[in-house]
């Protein structure tokens, strides 16, 4: 990945050997705080900067903002599954294609940005319920295998802060 790379402002995801609890409580903290990041990037940004594309050939910040809760909901799914299934196998979606789809593409980002407060607000609900033994459950990528809950909570935590700063660049990059 070359230095400055616009894809990955944040870099890409590390997942740790171990998780800590501390790891853990931090990664709760920012799943909590990801949808008041994610308005606070597109605050004030025109019609016109919400359909520009975030960095040559990628999205539109509005195509990446409807995507956040379109991953996070998958997401949401995912650990419900895990909690109450033996490691089911869950289904991937096309992100890109999801992305081009009419709704977004062209709706208003405030309707995602509610979503994401209310699908937040009750994921937390659930998170904070777990102990350590539910975010030791797991579940089965197609792709990426095996994959506890704990490792996903963390992917998750990466994920709103990685957009947040892919706006956020685009933003400095250009005088936003």
């Amino acid at each position: 990945m070359p230095e400055n790379d616009p894809r990955y402002p944040i870099g890409r995801y590390q997942r740790p050997a171990e998780i800590p609890p501390a790891l853990r409580a931090e990664w709760l903290r920012q799943v909590a705080e990801a949808p008041a990041g994610l308005r606070a990037v597109v605050t004030g940004l025109t019609e016109a900067q919400l359909d520009t594309p975030y960095r040559d050939g990628g999205w539109t910040v509005r195509q990446v903002v409807h995507h956040v809760p379109d991953s996070h909901l998958n997401a949401y799914t995912r650990f419900r599954l895990a909690l109450t299934e033996e490691a089911p196998t869950v289904k991937t979606y096309e992100e890109a294609r999801w992305a081009g789809l009419p709704d977004a593409r062209t709706a208003p980002v405030e309707m995602s940005l509610a979503l994401l407060d209310a699908l937040h607000a009750r994921w937390m609900l659930l998170l904070e319920a777990m102990g350590d033994a539910e975010f030791h459950r797991t579940f089965r990528h197609p792709d990426l295998g095996l994959m506890a809950l704990d490792t996903t909570l963390g992917l998750y935590a990466w994920h709103g802060r990685h957009h947040a700063a892919q706006i956020r660049s685009l933003r400095e990059r250009k005088g936003w």
